[in-house]
């Protein structure tokens, strides 16, 4: 059970850093210190991309119909990491260990 709770671990960590790196990435497109055109960015920025829309898409459009224009800033990356947070401290710590050490 302790590689169970180990791997979950890890995994949330492992999406929470693809996050930031996709939050990274866009920022630096944005001030044009990378170009898209170049294939190598843009082959990890659709990688990214991938990854990421699953959740930001859902997030975004929510934020959109509540919130409203923000000025062009993306506020769902944050929700992402604050959501994706509660719900591995949920799972860690009212899930899995109390059916690993009952």
């Amino acid at each position: 059970m302790d590689a169970i709770i180990w791997l979950v671990d890890i995994l949330f960590r492992i999406y929470f850093w693809i996050l930031i790196a996709h939050v990274v990435l866009s920022w630096l497109v944005s001030f044009k210190v990378v170009d898209t055109r170049h294939p190598i960015v843009n082959q990890i920025g659709r990688a990214l991309w991938q990854i990421t829309e699953p959740v930001l898409g859902p997030i975004r459009r929510v934020t959109g119909k509540l919130l409203g224009n923000l000025g062009g800033i993306d506020i769902s990356p944050i929700i992402a990491i604050l959501l994706l947070e509660f719900l591995r401290r949920f799972l860690i710590g009212t899930v899995l260990v109390p059916l690993a050490y009952p």
